[in-house]
């Protein structure tokens, strides 16, 4: 299977910090580019280089088998936590691993790397975020739900890792597809695995993210990756 590929918004300043901001099941990164274009018209992150990956075209089980943009195949909607797909979990886990070390490798600090997704690609970000033994800048998700969460906190670094680094979560009450209650107990997970999570519960929203939500999302990144200015990154 060839690698993803992805849509890069450059810094327009002096490049101090870098988004990876994943999509959902059937989504492509030019569906959330929108953000980077928004924030760019109100000189919102100018030091910030957004990466918007694109998942490969997978079968999808609960698309008949048919070919769509996943992170990973899911088998059911009944309890999207339950998924067995772990080579594929693993697979895409490798691929948001090797897009920090490639931000890192040409001197950005983990520090100032920010990993987030929607939907699926919030799940494959939480994973992939606690997984990480790069301490990161922070972490996000929405509408999202914890992969392997029988066996992720076997996972962990043993060293180092991300215990400390922030991870914000956002989800729906209304939400018929990914469950409320599977983001609150995400976020509960996460934190008896001795993580800091803040999760927010939108009233009335169902599976998607509403105007309140890309403001919280804003606030968290401006709490996480600050411009730094003339000061040096490190």
């Amino acid at each position: 299977m060839p690698p993803p590929t992805a849509l890069i918004i450059p810094a327009v300043k002096r490049h101090t910090a870098t988004v990876i901001m994943a999509h959902g099941l059937g989504d492509s990164g030019a569906g959330w580019v929108g953000l980077a274009e928004n924030w760019r018209r109100r000189q919102k992150f100018e030091e910030v280089k957004f990466i918007f990956p694109n998942a490969p075209a997978i079968p999808i089980t609960v698309n008949g088998g048919m070919r769509m943009p996943g992170w990973h195949d899911i088998t059911n909607f009944s309890d999207l936590q339950t998924q067995s797909d772990e080579a594929g979990i693993t697979r895409s886990q490798s691929y948001f691993h090797s897009l920090i070390s490639s931000e890192i490798q040409p001197g950005i600090p983990s520090s100032r790397i920010i990993l987030g997704g929607f939907s699926q690609g919030g799940a494959m970000a939480i994973f992939s975020g606690v997984t990480s033994k790069e301490k990161l800048g922070g972490i996000f998700g929405m509408s999202c739900y914890l992969l392997m969460h029988n066996k992720v906190e076997s996972l962990l670094p043993r060293e180092g890792g991300n215990k400390e680094t922030r991870i914000w979560m956002g989800h729906g009450d209304s939400d018929p597809l990914v469950r409320p209650e599977w983001g609150q107990k995400t976020a509960q997970k996460l934190r008896d695995m001795g993580f800091g999570v803040e999760l927010k519960m939108y009233r009335g929203l169902e599976h998607s993210a509403d105007p309140e939500e890309i403001d919280d999302v804003e606030r968290f990144l401006n709490g996480s990756i600050p411009p730094l200015g003339d000061q040096p990154s490190l």
